[in-house]
């Protein structure tokens, strides 16, 4: 754990403050071999979006390592380290073949998998290519997505599905965009609901919508794949609960953007899939989909055009307008840049409303010493219709204050029994699983209602 720093009890300390200290480097750092690093090559990760990757090859940094992604001419994707293994010139030169990737400087024809299948400027017969690999990793294209494998060989984990990745009506559309500063300061935004009330809400403008000025009544709860915040709000005569949901380590998956919890709703899926990918210590890349299906884009707000290489259509991501524009109107990208490159936590004063950020880091530093200690990286086994469960909602039920009952008391019920249908039960990994969920939402509706009207 890192020492907090005290609060300094001396007006015009700033002299007195100490040293900025080093990162947490446990948590933050990810080259190969750290411990963070060696976590998050284990899954599977997003470098590209499909439409980034022409004819030629397209170089890019994961890890902390120069790499190229190419694709075949014959249709098969591959990663390769982007310098060649003979004389070092880039692979981003390179001339994609039918089964491989050839080297512009003497022809040094490398496969999907780093085999040197030729080296054509040596003598007939030469065995050197038969003994010989290219630093390479696994590749596969999904939904718009280009995703590679970077862990260790031996431990290549099948590729996972989620649920949310084949909702019914959803079209989901690729996005990234470059944050200048560690992966684990942008991932830890999504487990901070404060935020949306004062960042996104309060402080300037409502960049949603007014409802999420309402603080919130705050949980935090572990899942099978992570967590999720669990956030509940009266609005009127409706009371909204939120989760957004953490799957372990690095992916995140966020409800409707523009949700107001005017109108009723049970169980609304993702609006957000998400990957904080670590380019270094002090770049990443978040890269993923927006959905666009009709409980996330209701009143046809999202822009899919919108959408695309360093961009998305919700305000406040990216570098966007001038700097003195953003110090007016400042965003998520703003405020979570600025913590430093990398954020130091032993300056940090947390308190109730950053519950989960603490959650987060430490089922971090769990599943890192797992890795570490040689154990196999955790995973769901859960299964709904073949998919991984995911927990990402809005639920809006249409239920009053009651009399005689403290209404904050009321919504953390409401906020505990929601999340309880749509984790727990028998249901969780039936072929029906949303429509089960559903339904008992609106039987526990309707049981609070009677309960008003009693």
């Amino acid at each position: 754990m890192v020492a907090q720093k005290q609060f300094l009890t001396t007006a015009y300390g700033g002299y007195l403050q100490q040293e900025v200290p080093s990162e947490n480097i446990e948590l933050t750092h990810v080259e190969k071999g750290s411990p963070a690093g060696e976590l998050l090559r284990r899954y599977w990760q997003p470098i590209a979006l499909t439409s980034e990757l022409g004819e030629v090859p397209l170089g890019f940094r994961m890890f902390g390592e120069d790499l190229v992604v190419f694709r075949t001419t014959s249709g098969e994707y591959g990663i390769l380290d982007r310098h060649c293994s003979h004389r070092g010139t880039s692979l981003e030169f390179g001339l994609p073949t039918e089964n491989g990737l050839r080297c512009c400087y003497h022809g040094w024809l490398f496969g999907v998998d780093g085999r040197v299948l030729e080296t054509p400027g040596d003598p007939p017969g030469s065995a050197l290519k038969d003994r010989l690999f290219h630093g390479a990793y696994p590749a596969r294209e999904y939904k718009g997505l280009i995703f590679g494998y970077f862990g260790p060989p031996a431990s290549i984990p099948e590729f996972p599905l989620y649920d949310s990745y084949e909702y019914p009506g959803d079209k989901l559309v690729p996005y990234c965009i470059t944050y200048p500063c560690n992966w684990l300061q942008v991932q830890e935004n999504v487990m901070d609901p404060a935020h949306a009330v004062f960042l996104h809400t309060r402080v300037t403008f409502s960049h949603f919508s007014d409802t999420w000025g309402e603080l919130p009544v705050m949980d935090f709860v572990e899942t099978p794949t992570g967590m999720i915040y669990v956030t509940t709000r009266r609005w009127k005569d409706k009371v909204w609960v939120r989760s957004n949901d953490i799957l372990l380590p690095n992916l995140a998956q966020v409800g409707h953007i523009w949700e107001d919890g005017q109108d009723a709703k049970p169980f609304a899926r993702v609006g957000i899939t998400r990957w904080t990918t670590p380019i270094d210590n002090t770049t990443c890349k978040v890269i993923g989909w927006r959905h666009f299906h009709p409980e996330v884009n209701p009143r046809g707000i999202g822009k899919e055009e919108e959408c695309g290489v360093e961009k998305v259509d919700f305000y406040g991501q990216g570098v966007g307008k001038s700097f003195e524009e953003r110090q007016r109107l400042p965003g998520d990208y703003d405020a979570i840049v600025s913590q430093r490159s990398i954020a130091r936590h032993s300056l940090e004063h947390l308190t109730y409303c950053d519950k989960g950020v603490v959650m987060l880091r430490r089922l971090l530093r769990r599943d890192i010493r797992k890795i570490a200690a040689g154990e196999e990286v955790p995973t769901s086994t859960l299964r709904s219709g073949g998919l991984i469960p995911t927990y990402c909602h809005d639920t809006v039920l249409s239920v009053p204050q009651i009399a005689g009952i403290d209404d904050l008391e009321l919504q953390e019920e409401i906020g505990r029994r929601v999340t309880e249908i749509i984790l727990e039960g028998d249901h969780h990994t039936s072929d029906d699983r949303v429509a089960a969920v559903r339904n008992l939402l609106l039987e526990y509706e309707q049981s609070v209602v009677a309960q008003a009207a009693a």
